[in-house]
């Protein structure tokens, strides 16, 4: 497979002391949105950019989706570029604070293409504090023309992070199980995209069924379950390379397979004679250390970001529900009391919540807690949703999301959905096909 990205950036940072705009409150929706203008960006010296180059568009491809990014974070209110006074070649040396002020924008965004004396593509972009008057961030990027979507990207999480005070989630991928055909004959491959739903590509062909992606912490590699001539297998498949290899033959049924928080290990659970445990394995030594036993289904483990706990559903205590554990398998604690049925529990990597997916009365729910139970918030309900999985900040979660099917029996559907912690910005995520089991990566330009 080729690479994502072929050329990487050289980076300037022009930093006031920080500060954060945008106050996040997670219990509520924020029904304040941070006006924002996003001037378009201009070419500077047009006689040095090639047709094709000009073709491109850049100029307003890059600062379009940055607005797309700003607006589907629900913290941004972009302001129609009809109402914009300044040309975007005087915004960006020297913007007139007063002209952005008269349509209520608080921060304004401006940009530049340069093509230096090497042929390289270079671009600018600024982040204008329009109350305060003055510059509070500034980027330059190195980059091939086909690359502009990341710059885009890259440009918005920095303008997240410098408005909020956290990391964005842009500069992303997702992988997913692909769905086709009918429900009887479903054919699934893994697929990958953008977290827009952008560069779609297809991992394996659906020869065989696939399960529960998940990426390690470089983001440049996955495990996943696959059945070959119907038996279950755990696989490794590194997306730059295309090499795949299995990372052993277990007895009898294999679940969730999950990286550790430094890549070294993976956590599953293995069925036998009815009964579930759940195992860790050294990738280096293939070694295997059983980390429950109990006569009870324990399934789907995850661990805290810092490596040192587990959270996992198990039914030992009579029903499904959540618990935690050291990652040794000592120290076991139930962590659900809430009415109804919890699972597929993951810890956010800001290590302060845990996601779960939650039945009840027959609806199925998308949740989260503490790490010790406490704070319970259900953030989503349908008719039948599971599989959470978080944003590198901790303030997102993807999932996936089935519809009903007809009186005639057909029609049902799978999709992707994202949510943030307020519960009030959901959005479905486009793919080519019905889609499930979502796993959200790293930031790719950490």
């Amino acid at each position: 497979m080729k690479k994502f990205f072929l050329t990487f950036f050289s980076f300037f940072i022009i930093s006031q002391s920080a500060f954060a705009l945008v106050k996040i409150d997670i219990t509520r929706g924020n029904l304040e949105p941070l006006p924002a203008a996003i001037s378009r960006f201009y070419m500077d010296d047009p006689a040095k950019f090639s047709k094709e180059l000009k073709d491109l568009k850049l100029e307003e491809k890059i600062p379009d989706l940055i607005s797309t990014n700003l607006k589907r974070s629900g913290l941004f209110n972009v302001i129609d570029p009809k109402s914009y006074i300044q040309s975007p070649s005087i915004a960006h040396m020297k913007p007139t604070f007063q002209d952005w002020a008269l349509i209520k924008a608080q921060i304004m965004v401006s940009g530049k293409l340069v093509i230096d004396s090497k042929k390289r593509l270079r671009v600018e972009f600024r982040l204008w504090d329009v109350v305060n008057a003055k510059e509070i961030e500034g980027l330059a990027l190195f980059a091939t023309p086909n690359s502009w979507r990341r710059i885009a990207h890259i440009i918005s999480d920095k303008i997240y992070e410098r408005m909020t005070g956290e990391l964005g989630y842009f500069d992303t991928r997702i992988i997913y199980v692909a769905e086709s055909g009918a429900k009887d004959q479903r054919v699934k491959k893994l697929a990958i995209m953008d977290q827009d739903g952008a560069n779609n590509k297809y991992l394996t062909l659906g020869n065989e069924l696939v399960l529960t992606p998940r990426f390690n912490p470089t983001a440049q590699m996955i495990t996943y379950m696959s059945y070959f001539k119907n038996l279950p297998r755990v696989y490794l498949l590194n997306i730059e390379t295309g090499m795949q290899e299995v990372v052993g033959d277990f007895p009898g049924m294999t679940f969730a397979p999950r990286f550790s928080p430094d890549g070294k290990k993976i956590i599953m659970s293995f069925a036998k004679d009815g009964n579930s445990d759940i195992y860790s394995m050294d990738l280096a030594t293939r070694v295997v250390e059983q980390l429950t036993s109990h006569p009870s289904i324990d399934t789907s483990p995850s661990y805290s970001p810092d490596g040192r706990y587990i959270t996992f559903n198990s039914d030992r205590s009579g029903s499904q529900q959540v618990y935690v554990m050291k990652s040794d398998g000592s120290n076991v604690k139930r962590i659900s009391y809430g009415e109804g049925l919890y699972g597929t529990p993951v810890w956010s990597p800001r290590g302060d919540l845990i996601a779960f997916t939650k039945i009840y009365r027959g609806n199925f729910y998308i949740g989260v807690m503490r790490s010790d139970g406490s704070g319970e918030r259900l953030l989503t309900q349908n008719f039948y949703q599971e599989a959470p999985s978080w944003a590198p900040n901790g303030r997102v979660l993807i999932f996936y999301r089935e519809t009903k099917a007809g009186k005639s029996g057909v029609g049902a559907s799978s999709s992707l959905w994202s949510i943030d912690l307020t519960g009030y910005n959901e959005r479905k995520i486009k793919t080519p096909t019905d889609a499930s089991d979502p796993a959200w990566s790293g930031l790719l330009s950490k």
